[in-house]
C-alpha cells in the first residue's frame, strides 16, 4: 500500500510540477542552444548512468550544465564548487536547480522517485559501498529528485560528505512516508 501511495503522490506532483515548469524548461533549452552557438548538433540534455533502487542502473536526464566532453578523460569525476567545466548558463541553472527539472521525466518513467537519496553514478557507488558501512542500504528505495540529505547537506564532493548525507539517507528511508516527503517538498521549495 506504501508504494502505491507514494507512486500515485510521484505521479501527481510530477504532473504538477511540469504544469508549472515547463516555460522554464523551454527557456533553458533556448539559453544553452544560444550559448553553444545555436548549433544542433550539440546536446542540450545530458543523460548519465546512475544507480537505483535495488541497485538497478538507470539513465538520468539533466540538462546539460557543462561543456560538451566535460570528462574526455573517460574518468568519472566530482564536480566540485568553481569547476571550470560549467558554463555560465550552467551555473544559473544549476544555483537554482533548474538542471534537475527534466529528471521529472525519470519520475514518469519509474526509475526515480520525486522524494529519495541523490542517485550517485555506479564508479563512486562502488567506491563508496567498499569505503562506508551500509552505503548499499541507500539503494533500498527509489532515488529521488530531492531528500532529506540534500535539504540538510550542502552539496558534497567528497567520502566525508558522502558520509555524512549517507546518515540522512538512512534516517529517510527508516523513516519516509507520505508525510515526510510532503515536508521535504515543502522545505525543497523554500
Amino acid at each position: 500500500m506504501r508504494a502505491t501511495t507514494k507512486r500515485a503522490f510521484d505521479l501527481l506532483i510530477s504532473f504538477i510540477l511540469l504544469f508549472f515548469t515547463w516555460p522554464i524548461m523551454l527557456l533553458t533549452t533556448i539559453a544553452i542552444w544560444l550559448e553553444s552557438g545555436c548549433r544542433f548538433n550539440v546536446p542540450i540534455f545530458y543523460k548519465q548512468v546512475r544507480v537505483g533502487e535495488g541497485g538497478r542502473p538507470f539513465q538520468v536526464l539533466k540538462f546539460r550544465s557543462m561543456i560538451v566532453d566535460a570528462e574526455k578523460s573517460g574518468k568519472a569525476q566530482w564536480a566540485s564548487t568553481n569547476d571550470s567545466r560549467i558554463t555560465r548558463v550552467g551555473r544559473l541553472i544549476r544555483k537554482t536547480r533548474i538542471d534537475e527539472l527534466p529528471q521529472i521525466f525519470n519520475v514518469f518513467r519509474g526509475d526515480m522517485s520525486f522524494v529519495g537519496p541523490r542517485p550517485e553514478r555506479p564508479e563512486f557507488v562502488v567506491m563508496l559501498s567498499e569505503k562506508i558501512p551500509y552505503y548499499a542500504e541507500r539503494h533500498r528505495v527509489k532515488p529521488g529528485i530531492t531528500g532529506w540529505a540534500q535539504l540538510l547537506y550542502p552539496y558534497g564532493s567528497s567520502e566525508k560528505d558522502a558520509l555524512e548525507k549517507l546518515q540522512y539517507d538512512l534516517y529517510y528511508i527508516k523513516n519516509h512516508s507520505i508525510f515526510l516527503d510532503f515536508l521535504i517538498m515543502l522545505q525543497t521549495a523554500e
